[in-house]
């Protein structure tokens, strides 16, 4: 690999978890890092994560190949026009926002476009912080590359290139399709759930009957609701068109329901929860084109201590190598669920009639 320095500002969630991924991958690869904190950057050399015991400082990122910019979006723009007059010729600029259209255009302004790669990996929890990372959060996730146009083909391909070893998914698309598809599955998706967090609150009698008797499903769409207030503040107003559009034709949707439940619309109602049904059901299905297909089964797992250490022995014992293994709770299924992912379609056949005929009970996708 041609890439030798690694630059990281911010080592949060997502960055912490790309360093902790390259590190595992790449043992050799230097790695220069700033945070917010020196309490962060001394964990993160003390890891042996990190070559510098001192907090960076902008002039320190100098030698950097690529530098990863990790912090909020508005910090990102900050330390970009600070950037600008420090990193070396060949230094590519790289970020994990979750919206692209305002760095892409001070990029721009500051005539950088030969030297950026927007990036947003598709991973994350509603926790934060260094100490929640893990060098294997980018696993099989979606990582969205968006070069600029002026961007030379090559790191462009260097970059993807790094990002699949280290187990993402790289796809490359243009920024503004980036936002208007992240508004839809990701930021719409955060506001509907902090509201509906907010509504049960401000629904609640004064002795917490709903908070109280709240279950499976209500935790399970309000889950990310739990996320930092202050990324998703900067998250709205970034993307604020796109978020709106999208607000505007959910809001639609509600009413098109709600006139069919006022109105008793059995068929009208069936019709909305069945349409629902089919493409959520169908999120499982890899899609044909350019992207690898996945090898995914559902095992119910008996509820005994070394239950999954029994059925990767059972594996193992026929040459059956397990790519992910781990435990899914969502109401799809009565009880927590073993998600298991092999390498290819023969090893993922074998592997249900294997385990059918150990009397385990399996859900193909």
């Amino acid at each position: 690999m041609s890439i030798q320095t690694l630059g990281f500002i911010g080592l949060g969630l997502i960055g912490g978890s790309i360093v902790k991924t390259a590190k595992r991958v790449y043992p050799d690869l230097r790695i220069i890092a700033r945070s917010g904190h020196q309490s962060t950057v001394t964990e993160a050399y003390g890891d042996g994560l990190i070559d510098n015991e001192r907090n960076a400082s902008p002039e320190d990122f100098a030698d950097c190949d690529y530098i990863f910019l990790c912090t909020p979006v508005q910090k990102n723009l900050s330390y970009i026009r600070q950037l600008k007059d420090i990193m070396k010729d060949s230094c590519i600029l790289t970020d994990v926002g979750s919206v692209k259209g305002d760095i892409h255009k001070t990029v721009a302004d500051l005539g950088l476009n030969a030297h950026f790669i927007g990036g947003h990996p598709m991973a994350g929890s509603e926790k934060t912080g260094l100490s929640n990372a893990t060098a294997y959060l980018l696993e099989n996730a979606y990582y969205i590359l968006t070069p600029t146009a002026q961007v030379d083909d090559r790191y462009v391909r260097e970059l993807r290139d790094f990002i699949a070893s280290l187990g993402a998914i790289p796809m490359v698309l243009g920024y503004d399709t980036h936002d208007t598809a992240t508004a839809a599955i990701s930021h719409l998706p955060h506001v509907i759930a902090s509201a509906l967090v907010n509504l049960i609150e401000q629904s609640d009698d004064k002795y917490g009957t709903m908070k109280t008797i709240a279950a499976g499903g209500f935790k399970d769409i309000t889950r990310i609701a739990s996320s930092s207030p202050v990324m998703w503040e900067e998250i709205c107003l970034s993307n604020r068109e796109k978020l709106l559009m999208m607000l505007d034709a959910y809001q639609k949707s509600l009413s098109a329901i709600r006139q069919r439940i006022e109105h008793s619309d059995g068929d009208g109602i069936h019709i909305f929860f069945q349409s629902a049904k089919d493409y959520r059901d169908s999120l499982a299905v890899t899609p044909k084109g350019l992207y690898k297909a996945v090898f995914e089964l559902y095992c119910d797992l008996i509820d005994e201590a070394g239950g999954i250490a029994t059925i990767a022995t059972i594996l193992a014992s026929n040459n059956l190598s397990i790519k992910n293994i781990g435990i899914i709770h969502n109401r799809e299924f009565e009880e927590g669920v073993l998600k298991i992912e092999m390498y290819d379609k023969a090893s993922y056949e074998r592997t249900i009639a294997l385990l059918r005929k150990y009397h385990y009970t399996v859900y193909e996708r």
